[in-house]
């Protein structure tokens, strides 16, 4: 029977080594290349169309009219107007019982009406006394304002609200703001816009931006900028920019670098507007090394980390190593 020989720790170390040396060599002229996956690029043409179909619900808002379909109840006040009849034009408000009341007409119900339907009332029981008379009326003061909340809240709606609201109430109706909510918001009123810095107002605390909201505005609260990193990080996916991000902070987000990130050649795609994506090459190890300005992200950003095989490779061994290993009556243990 023959005996096996132990083979020697030199023996099997010398061999080990040569091995290591071989794939190193072949693992060094093959860096892997990343690109983004197409799941990733699904998630960007996702974004852009929830954006598209927001932006068309947005339009939709601003041009209705909410006095069109608006219910009136009590203590709205309206403005009543019959052509060519001064002495029926007035300002009056629908009492707690719903009723207004008018010369010739003496009460009319108007809680539970539409501003046509009352229109329409009033004007049929001023036939006895005018020839088709044509009656205008205008919502000088809601009782019920509605006010359409959109975009990044938790509970996006048209609000019906009474008395004087500010923009905190609305947003508070709404179930607050979105995890990913950006910093800014549009209060649409009429044709003009006013932006609210959120982060000014809930975040220090400047008041003087929780404006009063009023019967037709819209609110609107969009989503904050995404960008997206995948590769040689701890952590990839989307992450949503919270005013200016950077390509040091998006790292961060990330969990930062793997092992085997290769730093020097990191690409960010970006958006050109084309088919094709803009591809920009990035060195963050000179940004590291420079201390400088860092690298500025925009909207829907992919930042791609590249990962060297040498290094994967390196690790591997390493922690092949760190595992307990007996060979020959020989322990190698975590402490290598």
């Amino acid at each position: 029977m023959n005996k096996v020989t132990p083979i020697s720790l030199s023996v099997f170390l010398r061999y080990f080594s040569l091995c290591f040396i071989v794939i190193s060599a072949v693992a060094c002229s093959n860096k892997d290349t990343i690109k983004p996956s197409s799941d990733t690029f699904n998630t960007i043409k996702a974004v852009s169309e929830n954006e598209k179909r927001n932006t068309l619900l947005l339009e939709q808002a601003i041009k209705a009219s909410p006095q069109d379909d608006y219910v009136l109840g009590p203590e709205d006040v309206i403005d009543i107007d019959v052509y060519e009849v001064e002495d029926l034009k007035r300002t009056v408000r629908v009492s707690p019982a719903g009723f207004i009341k008018l010369p010739l007409v003496n009460n009319i119900k108007a809680a539970g009406l539409t501003v046509a339907e009352l229109e329409t009332e009033i004007g049929k029981k001023l036939q006895q006394y005018l020839q088709e008379p044509a009656v205008t009326i205008f919502i000088k003061e809601y009782r019920s304002q509605r006010i359409t909340v959109l975009g990044a809240v938790k509970n996006p709606q048209v609000q019906i609200v009474t008395r004087q609201k500010f923009l905190l109430d609305l947003l508070s109706l709404s179930g607050g703001l979105a995890e990913d909510a950006g910093d800014i918001c549009y209060v649409q009123r009429g044709g003009g816009t006013v932006i609210i810095n959120l982060n000014e107002l809930l975040m220090k605390g400047n008041t003087t931006l929780n404006i009063p909201v009023f019967s037709e505005d819209v609110i609107h609260v969009p989503k904050g900028g995404v960008v997206f990193v995948d590769g040689a990080v701890k952590n990839p996916g989307s992450f949503v920019m919270k005013g200016t991000v950077t390509l040091s902070q998006v790292i961060a987000m990330a969990k930062g670098f793997n092992d085997d990130a290769i730093k020097d050649q990191l690409k960010v795609y970006r958006n050109s507007g084309t088919d094709a994506m803009e591809i920009i090459d990035v060195d963050y190890a000179k940004i590291l090394a420079e201390n400088g300005s860092d690298f500025v992200l925009k909207d829907k950003d992919v930042v791609i980390i590249p990962k060297s095989s040498a290094k994967a490779f390196w690790y591997g061994f390493v922690n092949t190593l760190r595992g307990a290993i007996s060979f020959g009556g020989v322990s190698f243990g975590a402490g290598l």
